[in-house]
């Protein structure tokens, strides 16, 4: 297997491993990606940060035939739908996922900053800061890695994303981010993979339920989060020195 010496990739710079890793694997398919990623690349360090919306069950489905006990980390901001908690437990089941890790925002910042549950009115940056990007960053701790279920065709800033990243302190790896509507959708039919009840609804992103509304857009399947605002990502994916100041 290329590069399979530990050592060389020990070695490596993060800039020659994302260099080496993009050249040999840009045009892969998502399973070999992955497989990549979870036995040669990062055998022990590596994790899956899972919303357990509305496309989730294709990259759940495809963890679940290499690896059912991955750690996967499921932010618990405290504002899911009811719809996405039972969801994820369905998947849990059907899958044989036994890695799933629950992590909420710490409880004496939520008091201080958040005491109501209303700081996605105020301040949506601030409540995604509360509830994800700061719950997120001890949840890596001891991962060298983190796979994401980003694909190109969600727009903005993702439609030029590589397969693998270097960012904040570590890779992320995106085995999606060639793939189209048309193939999460075929890998749902084909496996007979549960849908999200939201999605027959009309939301074809899901994410906390204040700030998630059905799409109006069927160009953009993002057109429903934060409707209305500048507003794009949690926060998760934008480098430190990028994201808004908050408090």
């Amino acid at each position: 297997m290329p590069y399979g010496d530990s050592l060389i990739r020990k070695n490596e710079t993060s800039d020659a491993r994302l260099a080496r890793l993009n050249a040999e694997l840009r045009d892969a398919s998502a399973q070999t990606i992955l497989r990549v990623a979870m036995i040669r690349e990062w055998r022990d360090g590596l994790t899956y940060v899972s919303s357990f919306g509305a496309e989730s069950v294709a990259m759940l489905a495809l963890i679940a035939e290499v690896k059912p006990d991955l750690p996967i980390i499921f932010l618990e901001t405290g504002m899911h739908f009811p719809q996405t908690l039972d969801y994820k437990d369905e998947l849990i089941e059907k899958l044989g996922l036994t890695g799933v890790r629950e992590i909420p925002p710490s409880e004496t910042e939520r008091k201080v900053l958040d005491p109501k549950g209303m700081l996605w009115k105020t301040d949506p940056d601030a409540c995604c800061a509360l509830r994800k990007v700061r719950p997120l960053e001890p949840a890596l701790e001891g991962f060298d890695a983190w796979i994401t279920g980003r694909k190109r065709f969600h727009g903005g800033a993702r439609m030029s994303m590589p397969v693998f990243e270097f960012a904040n302190g570590r890779y992320k790896v995106n085995p999606l981010a060639n793939w189209t509507p048309e193939d999460v959708e075929l890998l749902i039919k084909q496996r007979n993979l549960p849908r999200h009840p939201l999605v027959a609804q009309g939301y074809p992103s899901i994410g906390c339920w204040p700030c998630t509304k059905p799409s109006d857009n069927p160009d953009d399947p993002r057109a429903g989060r934060w409707a209305g605002q500048e507003k794009t990502e949690c926060g998760l994916h934008v480098d430190k020195t990028e994201r808004p100041r908050v408090f």
